[in-house]
């Protein structure tokens, strides 16, 4: 049995590492509701920007739009695409970064060919750990793309949009997927791949079969490839700003149970050297108990 001065010291020990975790939950959980909020207060501008969309494709049915260019002449072995992946920048999440990790894997062995596959990533976590996967491929991960997770915010939303806008229309890349994590319920989070571009209209479909509904004709000024070649780049904004916002409210519940399952173990550690405490105390005092005794009975004889 460890002697008393062990025992406390590392009891005092634990209860630092208890205001830590503790502190951190509570952070994580104040940053949860803060982004939250902030997600909820652009909702309705990009839920309108997408019933626009909605309203030029169901007026104008075969309006040909650079970003839904799907370039079929270009074989699928030979198409270059391009993943968009959000992971953290730090640890102690549970299995929030392995799990994204795993799933872009697993993603992109379905490609035909990886040197033809390039990946855009947010967070250091998985920037650092594709870096240093050996690829053949050089440009594999775009060395230039450093965006954090923390805090998203709609400027970086747009930023972001622009360079994957304008690699598709460079024709750098045939497409590009979204690749984050989408938050079921405060207890289930779900690694998810959406498809960022080339749009479809079934993006954009409101019949319960896929198809745009006919209505009566409509004008749009300067005309409707115009139109949307101004909306299509804030709905892309918009896409990416939810996604980062859903995989950073992910990130701080991962990282509130993470913190929550350590600061209750750190108590019930705290209890069990509490026990020990208690007994090698008792020990002790026991002992010098049966030696003030056994003095006593010597001097006695």
């Amino acid at each position: 049995m460890a002697n008393m001065r062990e025992i406390r010291e590392r009891v005092a020990s634990i209860q630092q590492i208890l205001k830590i975790t503790n502190a951190m939950y509570l952070m994580s959980s104040s940053k949860l509701k803060k982004a939250r909020k902030a997600l909820e207060a652009t909702d309705p501008y990009f839920y309108k920007l997408q019933e626009t969309v909605v309203s030029i494709l169901e007026h104008t049915p075969h309006t040909a739009q650079l970003y839904f260019d799907r370039r079929e002449s270009i074989p699928e072995d030979k198409r270059k695409k391009g993943y968009l992946v959000i992971t953290a920048d730090k640890g102690l999440c549970g299995s929030y970064n392995h799990n994204i990790l795993k799933y872009t894997e697993q993603e992109l062995k379905k490609a035909p060919d990886i040197d033809n596959c390039y990946l855009f990533v947010m967070g250091q976590v998985g920037r650092m750990y594709f870096q240093k996967q050996k690829r053949s491929n050089e440009r594999f991960v775009d060395g230039e793309f450093l965006y954090t997770t923390q805090n998203p915010t709609l400027y970086r939303a747009r930023d972001i949009a622009e360079k994957m806008l304008e690699k598709f229309r460079s024709e750098e890349l045939d497409e590009i997927y979204l690749i984050y994590t989408d938050m079921i319920n405060s207890s289930n989070f779900e690694t998810k791949t959406v498809q960022l571009l080339p749009f479809t209209r079934r993006h954009f479909a409101v019949a319960p079969d896929g198809s745009l509904k006919k209505l009566p004709k409509a004008s749009f000024v300067p005309s409707p490839e115009e139109v949307m070649s101004y909306l299509i780049p804030q709905y892309t904004k918009g896409i990416i700003y939810g996604a980062m916002v859903e995989a950073f409210c992910c990130e701080q519940q991962a990282r509130m149970t993470a913190m929550d399952a350590a600061t209750n173990s750190a108590r019930d550690m705290i209890k069990e050297l509490s026990l020990l405490y208690n007994r090698a105390r008792q020990a002790a005092i026991t002992q010098e108990i049966t030696e003030v005794c056994g003095g006593a009975s010597s001097i006695e004889d």
